[in-house]
């Protein structure tokens, strides 16, 4: 088989085109998790108005040197106050309260001694102390989530206090997932049959699917029998953007998922690429469809997925990228295995500010299994040209999403 690199399956992954304009309107409260589809950008000045920080005193600041100061009322929060402080006058306002016209201070309760609607100073206070000045917060026009922003706990408080109803979010893709296999059994199935295997791929893979922003059709297991896997693939591409299969990618006498795909009339991009685990993946395009056919091996899928799918869903939310690279430094020798590009599960932690990489408890070569991805688990990519490497080389690492 000849095999592409790494780098330039990317670069062909980058060049295909798919459609990211979709969009729709959901009601704010069932915005967690979608991806913003436009910029959300501030209409109004926060505050709109010099605003209380603390309960105080609204004052002129030359009068803290005065000997009392009278008080002419309230200022609770929420209060459209009209009353003007002037010389030798202040008024008691709260927290979160606009701003008296002519004050320039707020003076907090336990600076001042209050005594017969007068206050004395006890301790004195910077100019503008406690005073939050229109803009503080941020100003008219400024762009206060981008869009391709998952939408977290935060931007929905962000959104509700702009009033936004509606927010404006990609339509999700859907990606369609399948296991393929006579040896795969789907879940509460049971057999008498001990060389058969529990299916974990599809519905590991629909989760990390979901979790990048997709809605998931869930097919379940197929057998290898061509025209049931060319019939549920048919089907498949009639509701979903994008199909995802494992098995059958191989060069065994039962991998027929290589050979159906083209019959589909799907153009394939690659197939085969130097990379360890994965180098079976086969991508096409039949027209605005994608086609992933990924290895059967449960480590591998996920890696793969990982590295070609999240991309393509990304993508098709208008997202710049589908995973964060970060450089990180080896805390111990890495023993490569292969030619290929490498990408091994590790451990990562933080030391004043810089990643550091290391492989305690983590299964290698063809042990490695998917609980390798528990805990604050990462992916070092180690290249082609790549030997053993060195305690205190700097490496790329993927973090994942659960890091």
């Amino acid at each position: 088989m000849n095999l592409i690199s790494y780098e330039t399956s990317l670069n062909m992954l980058e060049l295909l085109e798919v459609n990211a304009s979709k969009n729709e309107n959901v009601p704010l409260s069932l915005a967690l998790g979608r991806t913003l589809s436009k910029d959300v950008i501030a209409k109004y000045n926060d505050p709109r108005f010099p605003t209380a920080s603390m309960d105080g005193y609204a004052v002129i600041h030359s009068d803290l040197d005065s000997d009392s100061i009278r008080v002419l009322g309230d200022n609770p929060a929420g209060h459209d106050e009209t009353r003007v402080v002037t010389e030798g006058t202040c008024i008691k306002t709260f927290t979160g309260s606009k701003m008296p016209q002519g004050a320039d201070t707020l003076i907090q309760i336990e600076n001042v001694d209050a005594i017969d609607g007068k206050i004395t100073i006890e301790e004195k206070v910077p100019l503008a102390n406690a005073v939050r000045p229109i803009g503080e917060g941020y100003k008219s026009g400024d762009v206060l989530i981008k869009k391709g922003t998952k939408i977290g706990f935060a931007e929905i408080g962000v959104m509700a206090g702009l009033n936004i109803v509606m927010a404006n979010v990609a339509v999700r893709p859907r990606v369609a997932v399948i296991s393929t296999g006579s040896e795969i059994l789907d879940l509460g199935v049971e057999s008498d049959n001990p060389s058969q295997i529990r299916s974990s791929n599809n519905y590991t893979l629909a989760a990390l699917f979901e979790q990048a922003g997709a809605q998931v059709i869930q097919l379940g297991t197929v057998g290898d029998d061509k025209d049931s896997i060319m019939k549920t693939f048919e089907n498949a591409l009639c509701s979903a953007d994008i199909l995802v299969s494992t098995g059958g990618v191989s060069v065994g006498d039962y991998d027929f998922v290589k050979d159906i795909v083209p019959r589909l009339g799907a153009e394939v991009i690659f197939k085969g690429v130097a990379i360890k685990p994965g180098r079976h993946i086969m991508v096409a395009q039949r027209e605005d469809k994608f086609v992933l056919a990924l290895p059967g091996f449960a480590y591998s899928s996920t890696v793969v997925s990982m590295l070609y799918v999240l991309p393509l869903i990304a993508k098709m939310l208008g997202k710049e990228n589908s995973f964060k690279t970060v450089e990180a430094k080896l805390s111990e020798d890495f023993h490569k295995r292969s030619r290929f590009t490498e990408f091994t599960a590790c451990n990562v932690t933080i030391e004043d500010g810089q990643y550091f990489v290391n492989f305690d408890g983590k299964k290698v070569g063809s042990s490695a299994i998917l609980t390798n991805m528990l805990e604050r688990s990462a992916l070092m990519i180690s290249g082609e040209e790549d030997k053993n490497l060195e305690e205190g080389t700097f490496v790329n690492v993927i973090l994942l999403e659960n890091f």
